[in-house]
């Protein structure tokens, strides 16, 4: 049976039963870019946002995500809150401003150089830097202030995106344990031999048992 936009408000009333939703993702799903003296907003190309973005509209949660257009400030207001999508506002993007450092350290450092070369079993050699790490590390606790305070005292489904917040759990379940927390993994999770090459590899196990729900690709990755 195809998706409909009535179907899947159906399916969204029935799973979620009025649970507030907030998504945290890397990648924002409207970004705002100076075009001389006019802003655009414009929807980054990206199979996340294409599957995530209906459910939103739906549902009218919050997305937690980086800031990365060059107008993204200049059009938030004092919470660095945006209604999205422009045309027809259905929910609300929290944008993360992140310093250089740490999102060279987080971003490009950590997530890039040793978790995805390190999960792919790929032919690069993994780069795990103390001081990339420690960026991660913050990164993932801003993300995490930044959950709690869209959150606030209410009953929450916490969606949590891909291998950039592999502590992100754990940080809002030491704080709130009543919220019910889920992540997808997007990339492969390789076997325990070539995963305990990572130093950090207790912490970031630690992290991601934070979760209620922890999702894989394929069982193969479950099972490793």
């Amino acid at each position: 049976m195809p998706w409909t936009q009535e179907r899947l408000e159906n399916v969204v009333r029935q799973r979620l039963g009025g649970l507030k939703v907030v998504v945290v993702a890397n990648r924002e799903p409207y970004l705002h870019m100076y075009d001389g003296d006019e802003i655009r907003c414009v929807r980054p190309a990206s199979g996340l946002t294409t599957a995530l973005d209906p459910v939103m509209r739906v549902c009218g949660g919050t997305w937690v995500a980086h800031g990365s257009g060059n107008a993204d400030r200049a059009v938030v207001d004092e919470q660095d809150r945006v209604a999205v999508p422009p045309e027809s506002p259905a929910y609300t993007l929290r944008r993360i401003w992140l310093t250089k450092e740490e999102e060279q350290g987080y971003y490009y450092g950590f997530a890039n150089e040793a978790l995805w070369p390190l999960c792919h079993v790929a032919y690069t050699r993994p780069r795990f830097d103390r001081s990339d790490w420690e960026q991660y590390q913050a990164v993932n606790r801003k993300f995490a202030e930044a959950v709690l305070e869209e959150v606030g005292g209410d009953p929450a489904l916490v969606f949590i995106q891909d291998y950039h917040f592999a502590l992100l759990s754990r940080l809002v379940r030491n704080r709130r344990e009543d919220l019910v927390v889920a992540q997808f993994w997007h990339i492969p999770w390789p076997n325990r031999e070539t995963f305990r090459v990572c130093p950090w590899h207790d912490e970031i196990l630690d992290g991601l048992l934070g979760n209620d729900l922890l999702g894989f690709h394929i069982q193969y990755h479950c099972n490793n």
